[in-house]
């Protein structure tokens, strides 16, 4: 009786093509690091992809040097004839299957960027008004739980920048914020309304000031947006937000007052594992909408 585990050449064996499209992406981009961002996924990700869809052709694709990506003849040979198999399984969809965009879309945001995000979830109801949106409010962190557990379907969450995940939107400087008719940062303790004590910002925050030594105290901790900066416009507290946050009638503090440097955060948009075509298209509307630009990060070399 033969071993079950060997490969019977008879039996039909099917391709992966979301394996094959991560391929073709990572080929044309010529790095590993630039498809990643194109797809939205970890380079670790794409990575093992790639090595999946060589161990299933049982040849190598991508000859990886030290200093460059280079296709193997194989996989010179290989891309064309996926390019044409991706073609024909997008035409057939075109064709025979797609349709108004539907479903239930899961959004997550953290109070301070609800206004950013809300462009974009205009855009999109009024081009998929089959779309169930719904938003959920949440500090950074519990976006980043929620993407990593399926919960959400895409959600734009602050990193601090070196810990960045997923495609980086922008990044900017946290700053100090104040009335423009208060110096209620000269008192000490100083006093503090911060947005919520899960915030991505509160530690590094607080960390900041114990490190220069400045006691502080809480006045207002909530969830609420809009209530933390009543209470700074008003003189009875300081607040620390990204400095693309701030409202028009409130300050970004000068950095000659006392005040610890604060550091820059990425604003990061992310999906989960299983990507539905609906979130693909929600992010789609979200990168047209915002403005943004790459944070730096070290390439792998152009594909010779």
């Amino acid at each position: 009786m033969p071993d079950i585990t060997d490969r019977n050449p008879t039996m039909t064996r099917n391709l992966d093509l979301s394996l094959i499209r991560t391929f073709v992406v990572v080929a044309d981009h010529g790095s590993m690091t630039a498809a990643a961002n194109a797809l939205f996924m970890t380079q670790g990700a794409v990575s093992q992809q790639v090595k999946r869809l060589e161990e299933t052709l049982g040849c190598q694709l991508l000859i990886r040097k030290p200093r460059q990506l280079e296709l193997s003849q194989q996989g010179e040979l290989f891309l064309a004839k996926a390019r044409q198999l991706l073609q024909l399984n997008d035409d057939i969809w075109a064709d025979t299957v797609e349709g108004p965009i539907r479903g239930h879309l899961r959004v997550g945001a953290p109070p301070d960027l609800i206004t950013s995000l809300a462009p974009a979830m205009k855009a999109f109801t009024d081009a998929h008004p089959l779309v169930e949106l719904s938003l959920k409010c949440e500090p950074s962190p519990v976006l980043h739980e929620a993407i990593d557990n399926g919960h959400l379907d895409v959600a734009l969450i602050e990193y601090l920048t070196p810990n960045a995940q997923g495609r980086v939107i922008r990044t900017e400087p946290l700053v100090w914020v104040g009335s423009r008719t208060s110096e209620v940062w000269k008192t000490r303790p100083l006093p503090l309304s911060l947005v919520d004590e899960r915030c991505v910002f509160r530690p590094l925050v607080l960390g900041a000031l114990a490190k220069e030594g400045i006691a502080w105290r809480t006045v207002f901790e909530n969830g609420s947006f809009e209530a933390t900066a009543s209470t700074v416009r008003v003189g009875l507290a300081i607040t620390a937000w990204l400095a693309s946050t701030v409202p028009e009638d409130l300050k970004v503090l000068p950095d000659d007052i006392g005040l610890p440097e604060l550091p820059a955060f990425a604003i990061c948009l992310r999906l989960p594992a299983t990507v539905q075509p609906v979130a693909e298209a929600f992010a789609q509307c979200l990168l047209d909408s915002l403005p943004h630009e790459d944070i730096e990060r070290i390439e792998e070399p152009a594909m010779a």
